[in-house]
């Protein structure tokens, strides 16, 4: 179980913000019990003394001190929300800066709902157990030590008759603690699920009304909701037990109360004032007995969040930069694949041996079928992984040795299935070079044949493209793609071959695009379109994670291997977009 410790230093640089709120909070309470006092006195004011004078006097009294718990109280409400915000905002922070420290392998075994109700539910349950609940058990502090002890200095007996039921309060919690607990991280962990399906069908929405599956996933959605709404229930109705007995248990302590107090009352040991304060007095110690209840079941379910945020921040990064990892300043964009061997799955060998030289300026197309190992290629070049044997070099330098950001900056990626963010185009092609000028951008976008279609749109650059591009279409987000990545001006490019799902209009667009990207580069290519292969200074053909053949696109025909069976394919159906198409006939 993670203990509440693991938070601390979360806590530690607004400690000071949170003892002043608890003070104003403890000062609050202080009040409220001189006020009930307070209240006393008054009553034997107006029903034994009746004295008028007095009355009024000690009215203004109470309205002073009803003035100065007011602005004690705006003062703790103020603080305690600043103070309550920040470290949430500072702990999510972290948690996200986490996160994108984490290898891709990470994001590969985990659901993005189930990441964002981590980040943003169960991060909420902490929110309110360590930055709410500290400073209202110092107010609870207060009101059960001073009402305790106003309660024996007025009347010791019935003081200890309220006591006799706290035994009986711990039990009862006790006993359903456990429980709550368990229920508690059942929905948490139903509702990431929840989080989870409402994510993929948002994102997927396309495909879901093409397939005619639209009830299918009100099915699940239904099937998801239903057992989020079965452990809620559950939960409620041992809450709805739990609760009304604890406040059984106390309202029972009142009753008791005021039977003796009467009873001392109509015999004269008591005064009419003080029987009313001590109910009062009864009255406020309910609740903070009833908070302790509910604090209970908080703290239980706070155990069951904090365990799953804390597994994030306790995952460490398969991907990280070596103690002294070399800082480059530049590259020139040499290559070496030596004896790599690669695996996801240990059962499954992906790459086998391969070796491969890549020179400064080269392009390099990978082809091969599906699953072959060109993708993997592309990732282990991008360290994504690491190889399981043997060493990608860069300049002649293990690339494991090099720092991780000072490499990324000078190396471009444009994938196939191209990412763009609910932002604007300026700010898409400036992801590319954070703060480039305005003059350096509309460079970028007519180096990839994007600055005409930008004037077109109602606000030119600064259209928002919508999430993930969907204003778009597939080749005006590719274009804007390329021109992020002409602005980065990387030395060693990797591609995706971006026009396998274009129309040829697109095509010939983003193809001339990125025939000026790759110009002066070194640049791997996974290549489906005909066009960019045979304009590889080199071919690297894979098969079964091996490199079989390697050459040129003529001297590959020449040889009448699996290149030339590929490349016949082709040619005999002109309609198959890629080479995977091919594959599959």
């Amino acid at each position: 179980m993670i203990s509440f410790s693991r938070f601390f230093p979360f806590l530690r640089p607004h400690l000071l913000q949170m003892m002043g709120s608890a003070l104003l909070i403890m000062s609050v309470a202080a009040l409220n019990l001189v006020l009930i006092r307070f209240a006393g006195t008054l009553w034997d004011l107006i029903t034994v003394k009746q004295d008028l004078a007095q009355l009024t006097q000690a009215m203004w009294v109470f309205l002073g001190l009803m003035v100065t718990q007011s602005l004690l109280s705006m003062g703790h409400s103020y603080v305690s929300a600043r103070v309550s915000q920040r470290i949430i905002a500072d702990f999510r922070v972290s948690l996200f800066s986490h996160l994108q420290q984490l290898s891709l392998n990470f994001f590969a075994k985990r659901r993005t709902g189930e990441l964002v109700s981590r980040l943003m539910n169960d991060v909420g349950v902490i929110q309110h157990t360590f930055t709410e609940m500290p400073i209202d058990s110092a107010k609870h502090l207060v009101t059960i030590v001073g009402g305790i002890g106003f309660l024996l200095v007025m009347n010791w007996k019935l003081c200890l008759l309220i006591l006799l039921l706290l035994p009986l309060l711990a039990i009862v919690a006790r006993l359903f603690g456990k429980r709550l607990k368990s229920l508690s991280t059942l929905i948490q962990d139903r509702t990431a699920g929840l989080t989870t399906l409402i994510e993929e069908v948002i994102s997927g929405i396309r495909v879901v009304k093409s397939f005619v599956q639209t009830g299918r996933e009100e099915g699940r959605f239904k099937a998801s909701v239903e057992g989020l709404m079965s452990a809620g229930i559950h939960r409620a109705a041992i809450l709805a037990i739990f609760i009304p007995t604890i406040t059984l248990l106390t309202f029972s302590m009142a009753i008791a109360v005021l039977w003796y107090g009467g009873k001392q009352v109509i015999e004269g040991a008591m005064s009419p004032g003080d029987l009313f304060a001590f109910v009062l007095f009864a009255g406020i110690l309910i609740g903070p007995f009833g908070s302790a209840a509910r604090l209970f079941a908080q703290i239980k379910e706070t155990q069951g969040a904090m365990t799953r945020v804390f597994e994030l921040l306790d995952t460490q990064p398969e991907i990280r930069n070596v103690p002294n990892a070399s800082i480059l300043s530049h590259i020139e964009g040499a290559i070496q694949f030596d004896r790599i061997e690669f695996a996801y799955d240990p059962r499954h060998p992906v790459l086998s041996s391969v070796s491969f030289t890549v020179q400064p300026g080269e392009r390099i197309a990978l082809v091969g079928p599906t699953g072959s190992g060109k993708t993997t290629i592309i990732n282990l070049l991008h360290r994504f992984y690491d190889p399981t044997v043997g060493t990608v070099y860069i300049d002649g330098q293990d690339l494991r040795r090099l720092h991780l950001d000072s490499y990324y900056s000078q190396i471009g990626l444009v994938p196939q299935e191209t990412i763009l963010f609910g932002d604007t185009i300026m700010e898409n092609i400036r992801y590319g070079l954070p703060g480039a000028s305005e003059k350096e951008v509309l460079i970028a976008s007519e180096g990839a044949n994007a600055h005409e279609f930008i004037q077109t749109l109602p606000d030119g650059y600064h259209t928002l493209v919508g999430e993930k591009g969907v204003n778009l279409s597939g080749g005006q987000r590719q274009r804007i793609a390329i021109a992020r990545a002409f602005l980065k001006n990387p030395r060693i490019l990797i591609m995706d071959e971006a026009t396998s799902a274009l129309d040829s209009q697109s095509e010939r667009l983003v193809q001339s695009a990125l025939d000026r990207l790759m110009e002066g580069r070194t640049t791997l290519i996974i290549a489906h379109r005909l066009s960019t292969v045979q304009s590889a200074d080199r071919i690297l053909v894979l098969q079964k994670g091996r490199i079989i053949e390697e050459g040129p696109h003529q001297q590959l025909l020449e040889k009448k291997g699996l290149y030339h069976h590929l490349y016949t394919l082709r040619m005999a159906e002109r309609e198959s977009a890629d080479w995977e198409t091919i594959e599959k006939q």
